[in-house]
């Protein structure tokens, strides 16, 4: 096997989970070298303005597939709920290794434990429109407040903007050593997560079939089941940050589940709806559920 290059994001998370799969993959290959290339893009740059209002999904990964086309790196590590679900032309995913606890969490402030312990008229960070909405149908009396930057800058926001809490994806908390910070997981077949939440995206390229057999060599296959069922209901309801869309898939009982949420812009509409199907047929499942979601839109 030839000395290999992996593009990441330089963020202590995009390291932190490049770093884990390099991990994995030596312990199939003790012998394999894979060196670290950290590639900044536009998500990195553009700090002081919500995602919505910059461009679209793929904010944090148009440099890092640039690279990857032009052959400077061998392969690329992604947070796939950040992956638009189209690759450009030559590149392809690798199975999904396995998955980190998809669920939302809250970080709240000092002697509060849970959503109900947050005072009427309280305040929650958060920069998603589809967290926002879910927030406000619990509880439509907290007032949601826009925050940025990575996981720590993002904490650091209850005290310096004096937040009850933020929401933030469970997996990084974990993957970066804050489990201890979370205050309540939130149930995913309420609050449901994004699509591929906790699921990591490799990219490679697809006619390079010594990457790919190394790569799919560290896959999990319930992770790539579900994370698959997830995206193609993202891809098929057409979603972007710009419009809240959640999906939590999930298998029991020999079926695959999927729950779901899609709304418009403004969150004036919101379908929250499930469905499932026999676990041989989960191909059509994610396709059917953006069918009956957009009816009811």
């Amino acid at each position: 096997m030839r000395n290999l290059i992996v593009g990441t994001r330089g963020s202590k998370l995009a390291l932190t989970q490049t770093n884990w799969v390099v991990r994995q993959l030596k312990a199939v290959n003790a012998e394999l070298e894979i060196e670290v290339k950290i590639i900044k893009t536009k998500g990195d740059m553009i700090l002081d303005k919500a995602l919505d209002k910059i461009g679209d999904k793929g904010l944090f990964v148009k440099e890092i597939e640039s690279e990857l086309i032009k052959g400077n790196i061998d392969f690329a590590v992604h947070s796939m709920k950040d992956m638009p679900t189209e690759n450009p032309e030559g590149l392809v995913f690798a199975k999904i290794p396995k998955r980190e606890d998809n669920r939302d969490a809250l970080v709240l402030k000092k002697g509060y434990k849970s959503l109900d312990d947050i005072p009427f008229g309280g305040k929650l960070g958060t920069g998603s429109k589809r967290r926002v909405y879910q927030i406000k149908s619990l509880r439509p009396d907290i007032e949601c407040i826009p925050v940025r930057g990575n996981i720590e800058t993002r904490m650091g926001k209850i005290e310096s903007e004096n937040l009850d809490g933020v929401i933030l994806a469970a997996a990084g908390l974990i993957r970066n050593g804050h489990e201890d910070k979370i205050s309540e997981y939130l149930d995913p077949k309420v609050f449901i997560p994004a699509p591929a939440q906790g699921a990591l995206g490799i990219q490679y390229k697809e006619k390079d079939l010594e990457v790919e057999k190394l790569l799919n060599s560290i896959s999990h296959e319930e992770s790539t089941l579900t994370t698959y069922v997830e995206r193609e209901f993202l891809k098929n309801v057409e979603g972007s940050c710009h419009l809240p869309v959640g999906a939590y898939c999930f298998i029991e009982n020999n079926c695959v589940n999927l729950k779901v949420l899609f709304g418009d812009e403004d969150g004036e509409k919101l379908v929250n709806i499930s469905g499932k199907e026999s676990i041989d047929k989960y191909k059509t499942l994610g396709k059917s559920m953006a069918i009956k979601v957009l009816e009811e839109m």
